[in-house]
């Protein structure tokens, strides 16, 4: 039996998207046959508003509606403190309990040579930059290493660690008393951020050490 083209077209978009396997897409594409063409519309569109409804903040990189982001443009947030994660979804996880009230830094990946990705494929750029200007004359006090704990997060968080010890120029707006802390206790090695439950990133975050 030849499968239609428009069946075997979207059984290959789904293919390309992370966690779904040919049967798994081919599951999702005859399931969605069945949906009333209305909710197909308004998927359709959904996808289509995905991209051109959103923007990456200029200051942290997250995902948002504006930019800079409700968490940079908030008078709220302690701007001394910026939280480095690797995700916009890990950004997501950790305000879900609402105990941490500084910023964010999102490096949209991590350090992986096997899959040749290094410094410069990520934001650890923009971030050292960031630190080193520290906007509006405030200086920042403390930089929380929040990369999974993975053998890739921690290879990332030492690469950002070694790179904020260096000394700073004296025309460098930034304090030479930066603190480096690593997310501790609560997260087990291999684990994602994203998954953990509000209870052991709370305590994740309590229990960071000095870097």
């Amino acid at each position: 039996m030849k499968i239609p083209k428009a069946i075997q077209h979207l059984i290959e978009s789904f293919e390309r998207l992370p966690g779904i396997g040919p049967k798994t897409a081919q599951r999702l594409t005859f399931y969605l046959l069945h949906v009333p063409q209305g909710e197909l519309d308004s998927f359709a569109q959904a996808l289509q508003q995905l991209k051109g409804n959103t923007v990456l903040c200029s200051l942290c990189y997250t995902v948002d509606e504006q930019d800079p982001c409700s968490i940079c443009a908030s008078n709220d947030r302690d701007k001394k403190t910026i939280c480095v994660v690797e995700q916009p979804l890990d950004v997501l996880a950790l305000e879900k309990n609402g105990k941490y009230r500084g910023v964010y830094h999102v490096l949209h990946g991590k350090i992986d040579p096997l899959n040749n990705i290094g410094p410069d494929e990520i934001y650890i750029g923009q971030l050292l930059r960031r630190i080193k200007d520290a906007t509006n004359g405030k200086s920042i006090e403390e930089i929380i290493l929040a990369t999974n704990p993975t053998m890739e997060g921690e290879a990332t968080a030492m690469y950002i660690a070694k790179q904020l010890k260096v000394p700073a120029s004296p025309a460098g707006g930034q304090s030479e008393k930066l603190k480096i802390s690593r997310i501790g206790r609560g997260l087990p090695v291999g684990a994602d951020l994203e998954y953990a439950d509000e209870v052991t990133l709370e305590r994740a975050m309590e229990g960071r050490s000095e870097y």
